[in-house]
């Protein structure tokens, strides 16, 4: 078949099909926003799109998303006819349609079968807005502005033949009668690479050696914000370092924000947290926590091989692929009793959980599994023996991808 991937940031979740896909004996291609992409990327030909105008500065702002997303797709829409012009046509286009850029793309190739990455659709109530009292909306004008931002997700409930989700969790966002199209099958971790190694070793300031046989507690967002509970985590690190003065608190994340409302201006929630709990914490104890900022996929998996505790926290909303990949290399979990967790997480089976909004809760089960190896280990084997069995790349996760773009296409 001839595939046709679009993502803004290819190749984004699609790392492993597209490639596998090719190996398959199928022509891929992939349209993308990005520019810096080789022509031909792991066997698959590389086209990207430029919008030809920015985002208007006087729209009505409940719908300036989705003329952000009309923009892309018209882009989209025009290379697509250029592709045309040139004799592409595709069977199957699978698109993260989150950006909107695949709106137009049947009006190319009406015959083609579209397929979608489903994941997230907005609420109101339930999930992620509203969920955490200390940043409710302020603004009465919510509830509009949420249901226009799921106009795009509406548009392609239409256009699309089927729908891929990583999880159940994330497939339930979505309203019937969408929601049967909808297959779920995780992008799949890479076990090989993301695999236990006990000579793993962290150096910090170039003076500061950490292994597997030093207390490590980690915790890793791809920004340090309140949805992924790091207000949280820092206010359990008060009680958690006086009660454990060998410890050493591993903080890996930007200063940027990646989902829900931005700081104050001229401010970071990294900042703005750390600020809050310092005055509660001693000299000596605050030069062990590091906060690593970004760091190489290399040295984040070096970090989770020599974790002692990974705590994991999130609102209602997307589950982060740092939690499975810390799974599969057996550590040893704390995370929040919230619904996309309580998927992959069995309390006491394969983790802890724990209720988000109690600091002193996080800190004190830190510190029991600290101090109770055996159930430590216990929960560390359960977590890898799970996350190999439901969410290995090569045994589970590829080959119901790869059977589900084929099925696609035969459909």
């Amino acid at each position: 078949m001839r595939i046709l991937f679009v993502h803004q940031n290819f190749p984004g979740q699609f790392k492993h099909l597209a490639p596998a896909l090719v190996s398959q004996g199928h022509t891929v291609h992939s349209l993308s926003f990005r520019s810096n992409l080789p022509p031909i990327w792991q066997g698959v030909t590389t086209h990207s799109y430029a919008p030809a105008r920015g985002s208007s500065t006087d729209i009505h702002p409940w719908v300036s998303d989705f003329e952000t997303k009309v923009i892309r797709a018209d882009s989209c829409y025009r290379k697509a006819l250029e592709l045309k012009s040139l004799g592409f046509s595709p069977d199957v286009i699978v698109a993260h349609h989150g950006w909107g850029e695949s709106l137009f793309l049947k009006k190319v190739w009406p015959e083609c079968k579209l397929g979608i990455y489903c994941e997230f659709y907005y609420h109101l109530d339930g999930f992620d807005v509203g969920f955490d009292p200390e940043f409710q909306e302020k603004d009465l004008d919510t509830s509009c502005r949420l249901a226009l931002k799921n106009i795009n997700n509406l548009l392609h409930f239409d256009l699309a033949d089927a729908g891929i989700s990583p999880t159940y969790w994330q497939a339930s966002s979505f309203p019937e009668p969408f929601r049967s199209k909808i297959s779920v099958i995780h992008d799949g971790i890479d076990i090989h690479q993301v695999s236990p190694s006990k000579d793993s070793y962290l150096l910090l300031n170039s003076k500061l050696r950490l292994t597997s046989t030093d207390e490590v507690i980690t915790f890793v967002n791809r920004n340090l914000e309140p949805y992924r509970g790091y207000h949280i985590f820092m206010r359990s690190l008060p009680s958690l370092l006086k009660s454990r003065p060998n410890a050493h608190v591993l903080i890996v994340g930007g200063d940027s924000v990646s989902y829900g409302a931005k700081p104050p201006a001229g401010k970071s929630w990294k900042n703005i947290f750390a600020d809050e709990v310092r005055p509660h914490i001693s000299d000596s104890d605050w030069r062990r926590v590091h906060f690593l900022g970004n760091i190489s996929y290399q040295a984040y998996l070096a970090m989770l091989n020599i974790s002692s505790v990974h705590v994991y926290l999130t609102y209602p909303f997307v589950l982060s692929w740092s939690l499975l990949e810390a799974m599969t290399l057996g550590a040893t979990i704390v995370a929040s009793k919230t619904p996309p967790v309580e998927e992959v997480i069995t309390d006491n089976v394969s983790g802890i959980l724990v209720d988000f909004f109690d600091p002193d809760m996080l800190s004190s089960t830190i510190s029991f599994l600290l101090d109770n190896p055996s159930v430590s280990e216990r929960l560390s084997q359960n977590a890898r023996s799970h996350a190999l069995k439901e969410y290995s790349l090569d045994t589970c996760c590829l080959p119901q991808q790869i059977a589900w773009v084929e099925n696609l296409g035969l459909s």
